[in-house]
């Protein structure tokens, strides 16, 4: 059963390795009372800078990709096997025992016996509910593969590992339009997630506290809000089968006109699968793919306000007739090539006689 093994190491995928180091940094705080004061200081410190690489990294992260195919064409695990362990090891017993205790063995063999099959019956009910859980998912992945618009908001909401954005201030809901086009509402709380304050290790050793600057903020507010897109649109390729994600970014604001709390949408960006399989995550800045995409609003902080600008989200009508930029001319070139060559065998399979066309010599038709 390699294939259902897969799935469930997808289920229990890695963490980065600043989530790694963050659950590390967490069982170092729980043990700081036991630690110096200069210790404690680092740790502090270690604390807050690790928080602000998980912010600044979250779009390099993915899910391991779902195989729809493989899970729905899966078969079940076979049915456990009566055991007989412990009545085998108590008559191994009964050999080598005096014959004044074969009374006393023969009791041991009728609870071994029943020891075997509580064994047995616990290892019965482990695969009932292995068993069930396997025809839930293959009955899911089987919808999927027909497109079903349920089966994706299933998939969506019990699979997609989205829970470090939610840990870090951040939600997400669906709505699938289409079986090639899902829209993912993303609310970014950046004053929950960021730090408001700048923590470094001063010569002495002790943690120096200071207001982070308005500009550094909402640098860090960009990038970590634009990661979060880029994270929510990579899992959801990762997990379903489509062609295209269309996000919009929410944040907190205040309405000027009534002095309440709102949330405004200001990035709303159309991402097709084929563009998001060239970047390279591990080496690009969260913002700078962004023109890469279909795309309403720039995200910066308005110099006057300190706020985002609002923008009108895209829908689903405005990326209709695609989202992937004209191909280059080298990429138009490659293909040509291809596409003559695809040609030439094919004439030389109607006509084995014939010499191919080339470019030197062009074919005479008569």
């Amino acid at each position: 059963m390699t294939t259902w093994r897969q799935i469930q190491a997808a289920e229990r995928r890695e963490q980065s390795a600043a989530q790694r180091r963050k659950r590390e940094l967490e069982r170092l705080a729980r043990e700081s009372a036991k630690r110096s004061a200069e210790e404690q200081a680092r740790l502090e410190v270690a604390t807050y800078e690790n928080r602000l690489e998980v912010l600044l990294s979250i779009h390099r992260d993915q899910g391991d990709p779902w195989d729809w195919a493989a899970l729905a064409a899966s078969l079940p695990r076979p049915c456990p096997l009566q055991g007989q362990d412990h009545e085998l090891r108590a008559r191994e017993r009964l050999l080598v025992s005096p014959p004044q205790q074969h009374p006393a063995a023969e009791t041991a063999i009728a609870q071994a016996r029943c020891e075997d099959e509580r064994t047995f019956q616990e290892a019965m009910r482990c695969h009932e509910a292995e068993n069930a859980r396997w025809k839930e998912m293959k009955s899911l992945a089987q919808r999927v593969l027909r497109g079903e618009h349920k089966a994706y908001i299933e998939a969506l909401v019990g699979l997609s590992p989205l829970r470090e954005i939610a840990d870090l201030g951040s939600s997400v809901s669906f709505t699938v339009h289409s079986a090639k086009l899902v829209e993912a509402a993303l609310k970014v709380n950046g004053t929950q997630a960021i730090p408001s304050d700048v923590k470094t290790l001063t010569a002495s050793g002790r943690v120096s506290v200071r207001p982070m600057a308005k500009s550094r903020f909402h640098e860090i507010y960009q990038d970590y809000a634009w990661g979060c897109v880029l994270r929510v649109a990579r899992e959801v390729f990762a997990l379903l089968p489509i062609e295209t994600m269309l996000v919009t970014a929410y944040v907190d604001a205040v309405d000027g006109t009534t002095g309440l709390d709102v949330e405004l949408p200001v990035l709303s960006v159309a991402i097709p699968r084929a563009v998001m399989n060239r970047l390279d995550f591990d080496r690009l800045d969260p913002s700078d793919p962004l023109e890469n995409f279909i795309h309403r609003g720039d995200f910066k902080a308005s110099r006057k306000t300190g706020s985002f600008l609002p923008v009108v989200p895209l829908a689903p009508a405005d990326i209709v007739t695609g989202s992937a930029p004209a191909e280059s001319l080298g990429e138009l070139l490659v293909r040509s090539r291809k596409a003559r060559g695809e040609i030439s065998a094919r004439i030389a399979q109607i006509a084995p006689t014939a010499a191919p066309p080339t470019e030197e010599t062009p074919p005479t038709f008569v």
